[in-house]
């Protein structure tokens, strides 16, 4: 979309504001509204702010830059443009998706959409290669405790893919489609999880940017819709003991020269590519760094523990859920691998670029993966497991963090700017929560 086409779009849709969005290091939008003015002194004002970008104070975003160089630019995206479908449609509201820049010419290192950008166009430049991704964000939907108003707990009692009247939310899920689909999404099913209270809505695989730009937008949709309906939507890796928590798994292929990579008829497991196996030999090889960006918070790796189907097993497989990777059984332009992992607190962009970094490793170095485990792995002891020679993931942020500090091409993926920011702000998350007292020590210690 052109400047000209932006501005007939702002016509046709009555746009009173434009929400200039971002995102910050972790993953968190960020705006600054601006309010159309009438006229065409007005207009020509816009097609200005729409070619050169609006200034912004980018010393106030955590992770951006020091008070010295305080002044930044939100250059837009105008494929990106589009109404927000909670907002009043008299007078109503868009936002566009922009990139950082320190000033006119240069970009942000420390901007998170920059920087998967900058591995994309190295992928086309050196590879002529596209990375597509399709992510699965779960969330619940709370209500408050009507015994503790301070509580939250879940909005319903049902379970994976129940109806009325034990799933609660089939209108509220509604509501989210129709506002996605609004927000040009093409969204594939919606259903209700394993959970009480949480629920999954999936959209079309897609290129990994555009992908990314969806992620932030669906969280925010979501989050908006269910404030409507008196409720709160979190994606809070792990919100009650003893229950299944949040994921995000992501589908994800690379294609070469405009093909499918990940297939070969003529390939084992059902014609999978040398390709394929060496991008998930990568994975593989990267896991223990990669869930430093993929799982990025302390509650993260309350999610990542042994039952409740958690992904915490680095093997790969191609019908098996217990592991790490799985390969769907599409075949053909939809053969793709599934990392399990994620889960939807992490900052998409990073988190996209990192793992493409990690899959791409395994391509140039020829990786070679071990054999599929087709059997339960949850059901296995540990001393099978260690036979097979199947790890774990982390059992903490920390020891994430330690092996991401091991990890170069991880490292580079991020870029020395987003990399040492990382570190910086998760191991003080980690000290904060280290030196933390909790009800559960209250509780269990106040005897002694």
């Amino acid at each position: 979309m052109d400047v000209d086409k932006a501005i007939e779009y702002i016509r046709k849709y009555n746009v009173k504001f434009i929400r200039f969005q971002f995102v910050d290091i972790l993953g968190f939008p960020k705006n600054v509204a601006y309010p159309v003015k009438a006229g065409e002194k007005g207009i020509e004002e816009l097609k200005e702010i729409f070619e050169n970008g609006v200034w912004f104070d980018g010393s106030s975003i955590k992770g951006f830059v020091g008070i010295e160089e305080s002044d930044m630019l939100l250059k837009p995206d105008l494929n990106t443009i589009s109404v927000l479908p909670w907002r009043p449609e008299e007078k109503s509201v868009a936002r566009v998706i922009c990139d950082v820049y320190r000033n006119e010419k240069h970009p942000f290192e420390g901007d998170p959409r920059s920087r998967l950008r900058i591995l994309l166009d190295e992928l086309k430049k050196e590879m002529n290669g596209e990375f597509f991704v399709g992510p699965e964000p779960e969330f619940f939907l709370l209500r408050r405790d009507p015994h503790n108003p301070h509580r939250w707990i879940p909005a319903d009692s049902g379970g994976y893919f129940d109806v009325e009247p034990l799933d609660e939310a089939p209108d509220i899920r509604r509501d989210i489609v129709l506002a996605l689909e609004n927000l040009g999404f093409h969204v594939e099913a919606s259903h209700h999880e394993v959970a009480p209270g949480q629920h999954e809505v999936d959209f079309k695989f897609d290129h990994a940017l555009k992908t990314a730009d969806s992620v932030v937008t669906f969280k925010m949709t979501i989050k908006n819709i269910a404030k409507k309906h008196g409720l709160r939507a979190t994606f809070m890796p792990k919100p009650f003991y003893g229950m299944n928590g949040n994921g995000m798994h992501c589908h994800q292929s690379v294609w070469f020269n405009g093909e499918p990579s990940f297939y070969d008829p003529n390939g084992p497991y059902n014609g999978l590519s040398e390709t394929c196996l060496s991008y998930i030999a990568g994975i593989l090889e990267h896991a223990k760094a990669l869930v430093a960006i993929t799982n990025p918070t302390v509650n993260s790796y309350k999610r990542l523990v042994p039952g409740y189907e958690a992904p915490v097993n680095i093997a790969w497989a191609n019908k098996n859920r217990s592991a790490i990777i799985r390969v769907p059984a599409a075949r053909g332009k939809a053969t793709r691998i599934e990392f399990r992992a994620p889960d939807p607190t992490c900052n998409p962009y990073l988190a996209f670029a990192c793992m493409l970094a990690a899959g791409l490793d395994g391509i140039k170095r020829k990786l070679t993966p071990p054999e599929p485990v087709e059997r339960n792995i949850f059901r296995m002891s540990e001393e099978e497991k260690k036979a097979l020679g199947i790890e774990s993931v982390p059992a903490s942020l920390k020891e994430a963090l330690d092996h991401l500090e091991c990890d170069e091409v991880l490292q580079k993926a991020l870029g020395d700017y987003i990399y040492e920011k990382w570190l910086e702000i998760k191991r003080c998350e980690w000290d904060c929560y280290r030196t933390a007292v909790t009800d559960w020590e209250v509780n269990n210690y106040l005897i002694y």
